[in-house]
């Protein structure tokens, strides 16, 4: 019997007969090492074929986990994991518009409305567990577009501080069990974690002394703005560093970034009655008091431009007298996710749903002359320019300076790389349909080997490329950097605001402009007095050089007086990519403010995906068969690197556009590239 068991492929399913007895010692190996079955029968249910992997050792990625997820729940630590996740439960955004009997309608992206009705209809505390749908294109660790929320509303008494102590004590009983659970050890086994620490009185603490302690780290933080993810994340360590704890709320949020229903402050208008919850540096729940009077909501609709046309309902509750209330939302697979850091919300989810989820069909070629699909003559390949346009992403642009050589394929595809000492660099996808990356990427790396005679490096590549080279190739991956994409669909409204009005009354023209001689002319003194003004180490991939390819580009400028004061270009990318801001230049002596202006401005010229270019991420994540004292090695010194060069104020700015991070990834050979190597990925980037 014992034989044809191991001839079965793994995980098919088997039923077990037999009789529980005590073992003459502790099973180490088991869940349960008190009790042993001796079997009587074992019997073939089903037989599994074709499984990607086996979850005896799962891969490390977290794409090809979740590429099979009815196998990866199936491993022991996901089974704890949900059980966890389900003891949790026991107690202003995006929309998906859908069509209602001929009406519009929308998911609930919060039952924020209704329960604020609830409790103007005299039920003083209301509650809901249930879906919420979030239409933003956020493919980020922290978001999904479904997701499970847990939202309370109620009336009070004295102060919006009774939500708090309700939410802190549903909070703190869920710690103590979650804690106590004996699946927890299981859930380690694949997600290691540090002790949670929280205080018998929670920490509240005031937004503006979280700003404090920041800039008192050196950050660079606005007084009245909302916090980058980076800087939550910073002040949590701080947090836990200085007070001993790992949960705490952030108190009194400045009125810029929260909904027209919040109230604010009586003493100061420009702050809230409002709060976020954090664990770990993370937020999992927001909340705060809300406007009760009728009057007061209506101005402040106005104030935000919102019409009240489609509200009467709403503003009905209020109209017939609403009692002072406050209320909260909460994530639930966030407050999973962080508790028991598991990196990303995904695995909180038994069948994630995000921005790629439902993929639809690409949209066609802009140059359908430059296939490389169908056949192409070896005298008559398409440019690369062209390439770009059709399959390109932000890191092929900089195919176009001086230092890159281009490789072509018999179909026309393409490959830039820059020879540096021992190594042969490369940026971004291929430049070829999907389907042809195999054979491409393959053809490349053998012409690297066998007539550079150089040890390729591939940065900065999608996560179907990093797949491609790590299990064809048996190269290690890892992701430092992301994407850094904008969904321009939202900036709309590009002269509103009072950056945008000061710009104005600076007598400042924001406009789109052709890049002729003219202009060319008056731009290029900026250009290399900006140059000039720079000071220390660059970290870059491109050189400034904006009249190359203008067929594929868009220019938009900043002007007072004839003299260019600032200057932002597009480039075009891929149907699926959209647009890259190529280059968002302040030159010396501008107007403050203006660069921000014109770079609304110019999102707000476009439609469809737009990207500022690779940034980098808030930690290293290693991918395929990267691990152990190597994997923690690198991270370590990732860090480090990262700060002494200041690597993270560019995608601080870029997030005041509501810039979104995409993993991409860096693959080279497992013999090819030591430790020690690491600078000369550096060096590359490095002026």
């Amino acid at each position: 019997m014992v034989s044809w068991v191991q001839k079965l492929p793994a995980e098919s399913l088997v039923q077990v007969n037999g009789t529980l007895k005590a073992p003459p010692e502790p099973v180490r190996s088991a869940s349960h090492a008190g009790v042993e079955v001796h079997v009587h029968s074992v019997h073939l249910v089903n037989a599994a074929h074709n499984a990607p992997f086996s979850n005896y050792k799962p891969p490390e990625s977290m794409r090809n986990r979740m590429s099979s997820r009815i196998l990866d729940l199936r491993h022991p630590s996901n089974q704890a994991l949900f059980r966890v996740r389900s003891l949790v439960t026991r107690n202003g955004a995006a929309v998906f518009k859908v069509n209602y009997f001929g009406r519009n309608a929308f998911l609930a992206q919060s039952p924020q409305l209704a329960k604020q009705m609830s409790v103007s209809a005299d039920f003083g505390r209301v509650f809901e567990v249930g879906p919420v749908f979030r239409a933003e294109n956020s493919n980020t660790h922290r978001h999904l577009t479904e997701y499970t929320g847990l939202d309370i509303e109620m009336a009070i008494e004295h102060d919006y501080h009774e939500v708090i102590d309700v939410i802190d004590e549903f909070l703190k009983a869920v710690f103590t069990t979650v804690y106590s659970m004996p699946e927890l050890a299981e859930v380690r086994k694949r997600w290691p974690s540090k002790e949670f620490k929280y205080l018998d009185e929670t920490l509240i603490l005031d937004f503006q002394d979280g700003i404090k302690m920041l800039r008192e780290d050196g950050r660079d933080v606005e007084e009245e703005e909302d916090l980058a993810t980076a800087d939550e994340i910073r002040l949590g360590q701080l947090v836990r560093d200085k007070y001993g704890t790992d949960y705490y709320v952030l108190d009194k949020f400045p009125a810029s970034a929260r909904p027209f229903y919040t109230h604010k402050d009586p003493q100061d208008p420009r702050w809230t009655r409002s709060f976020d919850i954090f664990i770990r540096g993370q937020e999992i729940c927001s909340g705060g008091q809300r406007i009760h009077d009728a009057e007061e909501l209506r101005a402040n609709m106005r104030a935000a431009g919102m019409n009240e046309d489609g509200m009467e309902e709403y503003m009905e509750a209020f109209d017939l007298g609403a009692p002072p209330h406050a209320g909260a939302g909460l994530g639930l697979e966030r407050i999973v996710a962080w508790m028991l850091e598991l990196g990303d919300v995904r695995y909180a989810s038994l069948f994630y749903r995000d921005p790629k989820s439902l993929p639809e069909k690409a949209p066609g070629l802009m140059h359908p002359e430059a296939d490389t699909t169908k056949p192409q003559p070896a005298s008559d390949l398409p440019p690369v320019e062209k390439l770009i346009a059709n399959y390109g992403d932000a890191s092929n642009t900089s195919w176009l300076d001086d230092r890159f050589e281009i490789w072509r394929h018999p179909t026309g595809a393409a490959v830039g790389y820059v020879k540096q000492d021992k190594f042969v660099m490369m940026t971004g996808d291929p430049l070829c349909d999907r389907t042809q990356y195999k054979d491409v990427c393959a053809a490349f790396v053998k012409f690297a080997v066998s007539e550079l005679h150089l040890v390729p490096v591939w940065m900065l590549v999608s996560y179907e490329v990093q797949k491609i080279l790590a299990q064809q190739m048996g190269w290690r991956t890892l992701s430092c950097t992301e994407e850094q994409r904008v969904d321009a669909n939202k900036h709309h409204n590009a002269h509103d605001g009072p950056k945008a009005r000061r710009v104005e009354r600076e007598g400042v023209k924001i406009h789109e402009v052709k890049a002729d001689a003219d202009f060319i002319k008056r731009a290029d003194p900026a250009i290399a007095e900006w140059k000039a003004s720079r000071k220390g180490k660059q970290i870059h991939m491109t050189e400034v050089r904006p009249w190359v390819d203008m067929e594929h580009r868009r220019y938009f400028a900043a002007e007072r007086d004839g003299k260019v004061l600032a200057l932002v270009v597009l480039a075009k990318l891929s149907p699926k990519h959209g647009w890259q801001v190529k280059w968002a230049l302040d030159f010396p002596g501008s107007v403050n403010g203006a660069i921000e202006v014109l770079v609304e401005y110019t999102l707000a010229s476009v439609t469809g995906q737009v990207t500022f270019g690779v940034g980098v991420s808030e930690k290293l994540t290693p991918g395929e068969h990267l691990n152990g004292i190597r994997a923690r090695f690198l991270a370590s010194t990732y860090n480090s690197i990262v700060d002494s060069l200041g690597l993270r104020r560019k995608a601080g700015f870029r997030s005041k556009f509501g810039a979104l991070g995409e993993e991409v990834y860096i693959c080279y050979p497992k013999h090819g590239v030591g430790l020690r190597d690491l600078t000369h990925i550096i060096k590359f980037f490095q002026d």
